[in-house]
């Protein structure tokens, strides 16, 4: 008796190994949703491609972005997709002019939707919701006031005069360029656009992108989702992006207004920073102006994003 009760009890020593195995899984899953939900809701990590905000951040410099600066958010994709989820976008602080802000592209310029859902830019926010823009021979004006270049900022000497007609630019139609234009006013929850057949096409991809279908009828009338309209009103907050590198910056002048929905987070720290030129010698991230090799840039690690 005494043995085979000796012999039951060794048994469920043999099972141990397996659960501690799968003890530590669990504890390796429960690790990875944590710093997913830190991640995504709280900081993250963010890598400058390009050159449109030198020389505030530089190509190949590694930032901290602040997301509860702005929001509290939950995930909006799934995990290693594109595909978007119900989530919470719940506001904290205002977003303020002359922030540096990371947030989701909203597409080009005649995209309803972003051929790449997921990709992010940063540029520097200079108008709210409601601001009147417009830049004449370069110097920025908001509400009428000349607005401060960033300290960091580059502005070349060369200038596209007034009436030269860059085709590229935003709105569709607009007889505008880089360096003289608007004044246009950026829309806010609960702006009335006054539409009709002469300013549609301006307007047109603005008001798809808010979840509405756009058509011209009979006799040049507007349809908003099959029925006629002289005016909109618009669902959501917007703000303009800009780059620090004036000339070298594709932002809100090309592409339109960004969605306060679309807002990640602040820039807040270089955590790391170095240079790797291509191969090339051109492309996107080639900066002429580094030293054409690899190398740590130490002064800017711990840099403050201003």
């Amino acid at each position: 008796m005494t043995n085979r009760r000796t012999s039951h009890s060794n048994q469920p020593s043999k099972l141990r190994p397996n659960k501690t195995k799968k003890n530590g899984i669990g504890s390796l899953f429960m690790v990875l949703i944590v710093v997913g939900i830190v991640r995504t809701s709280f900081a993250g990590a963010f890598h400058i491609p390009s050159g449109s905000m030198k020389n505030t951040v530089l190509v190949g410099d590694y930032l901290f972005v602040n997301k509860i600066g702005y929001f509290i958010q939950t995930p909006k994709y799934i995990p290693f997709t594109s595909i978007e989820i119900p989530h919470l976008h719940i506001k904290t602080w205002d977003v303020a002019r002359g922030d540096v802000v990371v947030f989701e592209y909203p597409g080009d310029r005649d995209e309803i939707t972003a051929h790449k859902r997921d990709e992010n830019y940063i540029k520097r926010c200079v108008g709210l919701p409601g601001d009147i823009i417009q830049i004449k021979n370069k110097q920025l004006f908001v509400n009428g006031v000349p607005f401060p270049n960033p300290s960091e900022s580059i502005l070349t000497s060369d200038t596209e005069p007034a009436g030269l007609v860059d085709s590229r630019i935003f709105p569709r139609g607009a007889q505008w360029n880089a360096d003289n234009f608007g004044p246009l006013r950026i829309p806010k929850v609960g702006d009335v656009l006054s539409i009709n057949k002469e300013n549609i096409d301006a307007w047109q991809i603005f008001i798809e992108r808010e979840g509405h279908h756009v058509a011209l009828g009979m006799n040049d009338q507007v349809l908003i989702d099959g029925k006629q309209a002289t005016d909109y009103t618009v669902r959501r907050d917007y703000l303009w992006m800009m780059g620090d590198n004036r000339d070298n910056s594709e932002d809100s002048r090309m592409w339109g207004f960004a969605p306060m929905d679309n807002v990640i987070g602040k820039a807040a720290i270089v955590y790391w920073s170095w240079y790797n030129p291509p191969s090339s010698g051109s492309g996107d991230g080639y900066d002429p102006d580094e030293v054409q090799k690899f190398h740590i840039r130490w002064d800017r690690v711990g840099t403050l994003i201003k």
